[in-house]
């Protein structure tokens, strides 16, 4: 008697045509146009960026080894860092905020699948990191958090869950252990403050 195979369920692409298409050529242009760039070069790494429809300030840093999935889904804002050897899988949009860091080998992970589901279905969901957050060395930020402003996640954290503003964060999963010694206000003090060189 014969023992019947199951057939594996089909599976679709979730990624339109004109997806594949703009992350292919992205492909080639990081590789032959990007990656080797002196680290110095952030306005022609950001012109390349913003020319696969990335929304980054002018003052934003990408560092030459950091990987961006699809440029479309980036949102950088004035002085934001992403550092050398951070992944930003932003199968849907990543913000990273105004004067916000993202470590070397930090992994942003913009997607899951359903594990419910016989096809383990992509499930895309947004990241924000807050204003003058820093996401340090080898943190793992998991799909659909937010990340407060001002808040710093230490090394080697790994976020599943939204993080409050002003905070230290640690541990997998990373939780607050204390309040920042700074806020918003001091910042702003701080601007207003008269330069010492002046």
């Amino acid at each position: 008697m014969k023992q019947s195979i199951s057939k594996p369920p089909e599976t679709f692409s979730p990624h339109s045509f004109g997806n594949k298409l703009s992350r292919l050529l992205w492909g080639f242009v990081y590789v032959l146009a990007f990656r080797w760039t002196p680290r110095c070069m952030h306005g022609w790494r950001n012109f390349l960026l913003r020319l696969f429809g990335a929304k980054i300030h002018r003052t934003s840093r990408v560092y030459p080894k950091a990987r961006v999935w699809l440029p479309g889904n980036l949102i950088m804002g004035p002085y934001a860092c992403l550092g050398d050897d951070s992944n930003c899988y932003n199968v849907a949009t990543i913000t990273i905020g105004g004067w916000a860091t993202v470590s070397q080998f930090a992994y942003l992970c913009g997607a899951t699948h359903d594990s419910e589901s016989v096809a383990f279905t992509l499930i895309p969901k947004p990241i924000t990191i807050g204003e003058r957050a820093w996401i340090a060395a080898d943190v793992y930020v998991a799909p659909g958090v937010t990340i407060g402003a001002g808040t710093v996640v230490g090394a080697r954290s790994s976020v599943f869950k939204d993080l409050p503003p002003w905070q230290i964060c640690i541990g997998s999963p990373a939780r607050p252990i204390r309040a920042r010694g700074v806020s918003a206000e001091d910042y702003q003090e701080s601007a207003d403050s008269p330069r010492s060189d002046s």
